[in-house]
């Protein structure tokens, strides 16, 4: 919600700089829209933030400073993904919807479907077929996704977040 108008704002939407590749990963879990963009030049990622109205994660100061990015960067400071996850929601005034969270490709970011687990019995291992009930496919690269140790591990990171805040 907007502090001004007090409505609905849209959920930002993210480019991390080659740098913060775990970091995009992790704003994947939980819900996030977030471009990484492995071998771009700081051109490219200035361009794409402003043509996207994507804001720009980056460990790189002068990038920043860029007068293009100014207001729609976030300069990242902390090392390790949860704190640097913990760093942007803190930074950004950002709240985690858990109802979003895993809605997202932690690899190619488009959004991940509802499956069958009828559909997935030759796509997963057959311990997880077993022991696993609810799965997801990726609408862009088709993996399959279950709630497994990563799901633990990113869930482990925000409830650091807050109880440090």
């Amino acid at each position: 919600m907007s502090k001004l108008t007090g409505e609905e704002q849209p959920a930002p939407r993210f480019l991390a700089d080659c740098m913060l590749g775990k970091l995009a990963k992790w704003l994947r879990l939980v819900g996030y829209d977030t471009v990484f963009i492995h071998d771009a030049t700081d051109d490219q990622l200035v361009r794409v933030s402003v043509r996207e109205n994507r804001i720009l994660l980056t460990k790189d100061h002068s990038l920043a400073e860029r007068r293009m990015v100014r207001g729609r960067c976030c300069f990242v400071t902390e090392e390790g993904t949860g704190a640097q996850l913990r760093q942007v929601m803190r930074d950004l005034d950002l709240r985690i919807d858990e109802s979003m969270a895993f809605s997202r490709c932690p690899v190619c970011n488009s959004e991940i479907e509802q499956a069958l687990k009828s559909t997935v019995e030759e796509h997963v291992p057959s311990y997880v077929y077993r022991t696993q009930e609810q799965f997801g496919r990726c609408a862009g690269c088709g993996r399959i996704y279950w709630k497994g140790t990563h799901v633990e591990h990113v869930l482990q990171a925000l409830h650091s977040r807050k109880k440090s805040t």
